[in-house]
């Protein structure tokens, strides 16, 4: 029987079960409180007595509901969900949704007992006073219904019946009930925004990763696919979007109002977490009806008539038919909706976006939030094959769809604008990022045992830099050896063989292996699986050294502090022929090593063991370059000599060195010397050579490495030396661009330039480059004269503000927050938002503090970076480490974990005394004792960085204070 006709059938025998005077709409006040009109006088039966459970009860002795994984007995087919938001409070003063769903499904293995994830829904009961009603379909005869109750713990709504489901037979699990709508940027919430002073009410959700469950009961697991048949009910004057297409859409009287209820087509077979649903007033433009995929923008209504969604209606399509020659496989999907949210907890999921994230306005937004818009969409559509059509098994596998979204997202930026370089910046973007967060004893492998990421939290816990960044980085080394061809033949075939469900990592080596054997030109020194496991198993990476004056190469994994000991040893499994074996590798990795000669690039070299020698590496008088373009992920260190001839090569001539790996160097040598690897007057030489530097990611990399310096350094006697030393560097850069912008009138053509005239900028103020304050502050002045016309290019404005507003008073700041509220632009709006942090004024940085714990005054989403911005203030930094103190429970409460998390590390990267340390102690023990373990343990991390700090100060302090004041003599 075809889909369509099974759900139609289905709906028709629930249909003579349940009497229709079962309202979505129906509103109770109490979990436990009974229905009066649910089943028909021949289907009542009388309560009998529960027995007592006892220990020979096996449901007793298993007790699967104490665990947070769903049993393998059950298996979803396909849900029918019905929602209906409703945007006016009730009697408590809440906004409310109300929904009805069905759960069909198949019985894998024999069971009496049915779990179903539930989380923070309040259900109408039975006569019999449980919380479901189950029936069997196509013949299958359902069990009574034992005993329902929710376990709140481990979210489940637990069904023991009288019987065991028969294997093979078809369920039908069907139930009533009510959620809060909430503010909480988590599972089916609402959010609202002002158009020309109207407030106005929107719902959306946010299923990933565990939050499908707060919407309406299911499956909620990634390898429990199935396929979703919405309606929504929602105001007069509103849309509803969902991830099927709109097949009807009428007006209905519910609960003696008119409201509309819309109809989708069903999904295609997909995991809960990707369900999406929007109701609000918004409207779209839409690609034309000849278009083989109908591609739709929606935002708020303003936005979409000032144009701002065109950008991502015209590069949609483009990355899109990208990603389907890349692939070799199509679009999985009639439709691409892709909607801008005023508020949206994750910069973007799949098809919905921060407003900051989806929209363009050339005349507002700057060649960031362009770069912006174009990385975000080229992620989301990635994710339409790597994530929905193929989906880990499990969340200890996440880095299998972000990592990968990540690393292609360049690849279809690359494609959508080729003379933007995106495929270089990935290595200061993704690449640089994961070697800082990968670095740490207490980091994690990219894929760990399933049995280590259970429960909600610990899932929560897998979306960080990890997946994304370092699982890019990975892949863009797997491809870098393999060769690009290669690697896209490899995933188009396991896209193919995995379509519409769950697959491994060891599924994709599979693949991968399977090309590379049939491919002559491909030459591994071992097995896809045996090289990739050490890059996914174990955390960290190494650091290979080489000695040009033996040949010698080794490595050794790499710590920031290095004398940490790693939290776990290096320990993985691996399938050699047909067994299992353990081998313990010591933190060893076969690394790629492609490398240059005084500019030749000579023949790929792997080091496949901790110590090799390679003779052509060995030289008194060349200069050796390894890891070429930063193909692989791992830091190198050289002999003295030859750190000197790189130096020495840099000085005469540094565009014989890629400029990739200018970058890299630098951020190799200042992370090396952190370590106590080399030197720190090593790294500090390096940078001698800037003054002829004129490409952005050199200047990115060396920028980001003196930022430590700026933090450990801006109160002290160092400070006043560092910046006379980066003003005579940084000079030269500024008169470039004053030159080739006629006097700054005008913008660089590059798109890596355009950044680059921020950077000298933003440096020349902070270093005091004569000219630069007087600069930022006359267009500041000018726009302040007139607020209609900004004269400040949308580039520059986020750089210019800051220090315009640092070196004003009251009326900058008044003006500039005056702006903000007013402004109609998300990118706008951040860019004032980082503006504001950086005035000196400590009465103006309170305020601003207190402005974040009100929602109407900042947006909940906007709170978290309006903190973190006054903390790298240096005149703001102990201000919003008090206002956390004091307000720590309100940030965890209204921003979750991972905002907590942002703000206290961000706060106490500059702390580097023994009173900060205490400070940390003091607030550690305080969450413990409150209850708060994970935030302990967040805190527990700053404890670490400050105490590294610490140690850096007194081992560096001097020497670079002696080498910074011989420098400037």
């Amino acid at each position: 029987m075809g889909k369509g006709g099974f759900v139609a059938s289905v709906v028709g025998t629930v249909a003579v079960i349940i009497i229709i005077g079962l309202s979505v709409g129906t509103q109770k006040n109490e979990q436990e409180e009974s229905r009066t009109e649910v089943m028909p006088k021949t289907e009542v039966k009388p309560k009998t007595a529960v027995k007592p459970k006892t220990e020979d009860d096996p449901i007793n002795e298993a007790k699967l509901w104490k665990n947070y994984r769903l049993p393998t007995s059950l298996a979803p087919l396909f849900y029918n969900v019905t929602l209906w938001p409703q945007f006016n409070m009730d009697i408590y003063g809440r906004y409310i949704f109300t929904g009805h769903s069905g759960a069909a499904f198949t019985c894998v293995n024999e069971t009496d007992l049915i779990l179903i994830h539930s989380y923070e829904l309040k259900y109408s009961l039975t006569w019999e006073r449980h919380h479901a009603i189950l029936r069997g379909l196509s013949g299958a005869k359902a069990p009574a219904i034992k005993k329902t109750w929710l376990e709140v713990e481990t979210q489940y709504l637990v069904v023991q019946l009288s019987e065991k489901l028969q294997v093979g037979m078809t369920y039908w699990l069907y139930t009533e009930f009510r959620g809060e709508l909430a503010d909480d940027l988590r599972g089916f919430y609402r959010s609202e925004f002002f158009e020309n002073g109207v407030k106005k009410i929107f719902a959306t959700t946010q299923m990933q990763p565990t939050f499908a469950r707060k919407a309406f009961p299911c499956f909620d697991e990634p390898a429990m696919k199935a396929v979703f048949h919405m309606t929504l009910i929602h105001p007069l004057n509103t849309v509803a979007l969902a991830n099927g297409m709109e097949t009807a859409t009428e007006i209905i009287t519910q609960n003696k109002k008119q409201v509309l209820r819309t109809k989708f087509e069903p999904t295609e077979k997909m995991s809960t977490y990707l369900l999406a649903f929007v109701v609000g007033d918004f409207i779209s433009i839409k690609t034309p009806v000849e278009a083989k995929v109908l591609i739709r923008i929606w935002a708020q209504r303003k936005v979409i008539e000032a144009g701002q969604g065109k950008y991502a209606l015209n590069i949609t399509g483009h990355i899109i038919n990208f990603y389907q020659n890349y692939y070799n496989s199509t679009y999985p999907l009639q439709k691409s909706d892709q909607i801008a949210l005023p508020a949206f907890s994750f910069g973007a999921m799949e098809n919905r976006f921060k407003e900051k994230a989806l929209l363009f306005e050339p005349s507002m937004s700057s060649n960031k939030d362009h770069q912006w818009a174009l990385m975000a969409n080229s992620h989301e559509v990635a994710h339409m094959w790597f994530g929905n059509l193929v989906t880990m098994k499990w969340w200890n596998d996440l880095w299998l769809n972000e990592g990968f979204a990540t690393y292609v997202s360049y690849l279809g930026a690359d494609d959508a604008q080729p003379t933007w370089n995106m495929k270089d910046l990935m290595v200061l973007y993704e690449v640089q990022k994961a070697f800082a967060l990968d670095a740490v004893a207490s980091s994690r492998p990219l894929s760990s045992p399933e049995e280590k990421v259970n429960t909600p939290a610990e899932i929560a816990e897998q979306f960080d830099y990890i997946s994304y960044s370092k699982g890019a980085a990975v892949l863009r080394m797997l491809s870098e050896f393999l060769s690009e061809p290669v690697f896209a033949r490899g995933l188009s075939a396991y896209l193919k063989q995995f379509a519409y469900g769950n697959a491994a990592y060891t599924d994709l080596w599979g693949r991968l292996q399977e090309v590379v054997d049939s491919d002559p030109a491909v030459n591994l020194p071992a097995s896809v699986t045996e090289i990739m496991n050490r890059w996914i198993l174990q955390m960290g990476y190494s650091v290979v050294t080489i000695d040009t004056q033996t040949g010698r190469i080794s490595q050794k994994r790499f710590l920031l502090d290095s004398e940490s000991k790693p939290d776990r040893s290096s320990v993985y499994k691996y399938m050699y022929y047909t067994a299992y074996q353990t081998l313990s590798i010591n933190y060893e990795w076969f690394v790629p090593i492609k490398w240059m000669k005084n500019g030749t690039v000579m023949e790929q070299h792997w080091l496949l063991e901790k110590t090799a020698t390679h003779e052509p590496m060995r030289t008194n008088s060349e200069w050796v370059l390894a890891n070429v373009n930063v193909s692989g992920f791992y830091r190198v260190n050289y002999d003295s000599q030859n750190w000197q001839r790189l130096v020495s090569q840099l000085t005469s001539d540094h565009s014989v060195i890629p400029v990739i790996n200018r970058a890299q160097i630098l951020d190799d040598a200042f992370k090396l010397a952190r370590a106590r690897i080399i030197n720190i007057t090593v790294a500090l030489s390096i940078t001698k050579y800037l003054s002829e530097e004129r490409e952005y990611m050199p200047w990115d990399s060396a920028i980001k490495n003196f930022d430590h310096f700026f933090l450990m350094f801006d109160w002290t006697e160092v400070y006043g030396a560092m910046e006379e030393y980066l003003r005579g560097k940084v000079q030269p850069l500024f008169n470039y661009f004053k030159n080739i912008t006629a006097d700054w009138t005008e913008i660089p053509s590059s798109h890596t330039e355009q950044y680059n005239q921020v950077n000298a900028i933003s440096l020349a103020c902070i270093t005091g480059v004569e000219g630069c304050f007087n600069l930022t502050k006359m267009w500041y002045r000018q726009w302040m004269e007139n607020p209609d016309k900004n004269p400040i290019h949308p580039n520059l404005k986020a750089t210019v503000y800051c220090n315009a507003i640092a070196a004003g008073g009251v009326e900058e700041w008044e003006f500039g927050w005056n702006m903000y509220k007013s402004s109609s632009s998300a990118g706008e709006a951040e860019k004032l938002l980082y503006g504001l942090s950086c005035s000196k004024d400590l009465s103006l940085l309170s305020r601003y503090l207190k402005y974040t714990l009100d929602v109407n005054i900042i947006r909940k989403q906007d709170a978290t970076s309006a903190i973190l911005y006054v903390a790298n203030n240096k005149h703001g930094h102990l201000l919003a480490w008090f206002f956390i103190r004091d307000n720590w429970g309100h940030i965890i409460y209204e921003g979750g974990l991972l905002s907590f998390s942002r703000i206290i590390l961000g706060v106490s990267k500059r702390f580097s005394t023994l009173f900060e340390l205490l400070w940390l102690h003091q607030f550690r023990e305080e969450l413990l004792y409150s209850g708060f373990i994970n935030a302990a343990f967040v805190v527990q991390h700053a404890i670490e960085t400050t105490k590294a700090n610490m140690k850096w100060m007194a081992q560096n302090k001097k020497e670079v204070m002696s080498w910074l004041t011989e420098e400037s003599a």
